[in-house]
């Protein structure tokens, strides 16, 4: 496909659709983007249940990186979410 009927099909989602909404709960991009990936394995419902605890620990790259591995997946509806 090339870049200009790209253009096109996201010029008609945006004349169908101005301002798109989501089920996902979240409070600033990266929050959006974890979010999104989660919602690939997993019900918005399941990931606004993970994200909700997730989120109050880190809701940045940074803190993200900090808690580390070992400390997400005791965050167990995450865990959940990541092992499926």
């Amino acid at each position: 496909m090339d870049k200009k009927s790209i253009i096109a099909i996201f010029e008609r989602f945006r004349k169908d659709n101005p301002h798109p909404t989501t089920e996902l709960i979240y409070h600033n991009n990266f929050e959006l983007l974890v979010a999104v990936i989660l919602s690939a394995q997993a019900t918005d419902q399941s990931v606004n249940k993970a994200t909700k605890e997730l989120f109050k620990v880190a809701n940045t790259p940074e803190a993200m990186l900090s808690l580390g591995e070992t400390a997400l997946k005791k965050i167990h509806s995450i865990d959940r979410i990541i092992s499926k």
